[in-house]
């Protein structure tokens, strides 16, 4: 079991961690959405080849209870598409509005949404133009870009 769980695994190196790399993705303002989700997209800093994932899930989708729902069946969903899904690229994954999809379904239309949107939004005319402009190949630092202050 221990082995399963070594492969199927959400590692840290699959992770979008950082506030900057959150921001370094908004900024880039590449997205695709299709019921609940929004999936915003970067080319990855160079040296990362598989796709790495964020989420944002608001308090406006309910209690910790519903949020943590939706955490869980995204970052499952992600473990199942990682590999389907375009290399070198970070996603951030941004819940709208919504319930939790059940069940074995509810699992499959999530990974099938997440793999769409990843390449709806990487095949888009324009996606890696937009992308060098905050790539460090023009000078500007990804760490150097400061996430949006919030709003209290």
């Amino acid at each position: 079991m221990a082995e399963h769980a070594g492969r199927a695994g959400f590692p840290r190196v699959a992770r979008l961690l950082s506030p900057g790399d959150f921001a370094r993705v908004f900024a880039v303002r590449r997205s695709a959405a299709s019921g609940p989700l929004v999936v915003y997209a970067c080319p990855a800093v160079i040296g990362t080849q598989l796709p790495r994932l964020g989420l944002s899930v608001s308090r406006r989708i309910g209690n910790a209870v519903v949020r943590n729902r939706w955490k869980r069946r995204l970052r499952e969903a992600f473990r199942h598409v990682r590999l389907l899904l375009p290399s070198g690229n970070d996603f951030v994954v941004v819940v709208r509005s919504g319930s939790t999809p059940a069940g074995a379904t509810g699992a499959h239309q999530v990974e099938e949404m997440i793999a769409a949107l990843a390449a709806r939004v990487v095949n888009r005319p324009g996606y890696a133009a937009a992308a060098t402009a905050v790539s460090p190949a023009t000078g500007t630092q990804p760490s150097a870009i400061q996430p949006p202050r919030r709003r209290r």
